[in-house]
């Protein structure tokens, strides 16, 4: 066993909790799919709800890298119709995290998981590109998304959703949804700190280990999305999905 910051890991834990750190990376990258493979592998370790709160600041650690590298492709004015609902979204899980015990909020996350795979499956196969851009929309998805974010970090299908229905390029979703991400976050750390109390200095410590796992998968992400198109890999990205629904309802 080893021992970082009041946290005892084997030696299979300490790589899981690296190899998750590397999902993030690639999912911020535009590699998405992968950090929600990486929810169920951390809660496995820490257990449902505290593992968010261990995910978050590495979270935000990779969205600084991915703003850095594709701010200039963000669209704004998607973003602004987002964040009002998004916040919302997150006020709500807040409260119901507070009353459930670890193992509904599992099965929750476990929930997501599924209905976020079954959107996937649905644009897939149906060639769901285009949405109309209605006010509404805007204002579910936003909401959904604070939700989901709060609850477990799972809010990238309802955000590919939405922004893919919007016809945006490639780089400009990427960008987009990187600082969407950013700034919910963000804004998701007090509540985290103070309400869940699922931050801690000792986790942030155990955060900073992971950090060039995270800009390693960075790298790694920027150079299959610049390389690969998104049909090649867009159906590895809905089978590990699958896969993640199934290790957190087991």
């Amino acid at each position: 066993m080893f021992e970082f910051f009041s946290y005892s890991l084997s030696f299979n834990q300490l790589g899981l909790l690296f190899l998750v750190a590397f999902f993030i990376g690639l999912a911020k990258a535009g590699v998405h799919g992968i950090s929600m493979f990486a929810v169920p592998i951390l809660a496995l370790i820490f257990g449902a709800k505290t593992s968010t709160g261990l995910m978050l600041p590495m979270l935000i650690m990779a969205d600084l890298f991915a703003v850095k590298y594709y701010h200039r492709h963000a669209n704004w004015s998607f973003l602004i119709k987002l964040f009002p609902s998004a916040a919302i979204g997150v006020i709500v899980a807040t409260l119901i995290g507070n009353s459930i015990d670890d193992e509904m909020f599992k099965q929750v996350m476990g929930y997501i998981i599924i209905a976020s795979l079954g959107i996937m499956l649905w644009m897939e196969t149906n060639n769901k590109e285009k949405i109309p851009d209605y006010a509404w929309f805007a204002i579910l998805m936003g909401t959904l998304g604070g939700f989901t974010t709060m609850i477990g970090n799972l809010a990238g299908s309802v955000m590919a959703l939405y922004l893919l229905s919007m016809r945006l390029p490639k780089n400009e979703y990427i960008g987009t949804a990187a600082w969407f991400f950013l700034i919910i976050n963000l804004f998701k750390v007090p509540f985290h700190i103070w309400s869940w109390e699922t931050i801690s200095v000792n986790s942030l410590g155990l955060n900073l280990l992971g950090l060039p796992f995270i800009a390693f998968g960075i790298y790694t992400g920027i150079q299959i999305v610049k390389r690969v198109p998104d049909k090649q890999y867009r159906w590895l990205v809905i089978a590990m999905t699958g896969l993640a629904a199934g290790f957190m309802l087991i």
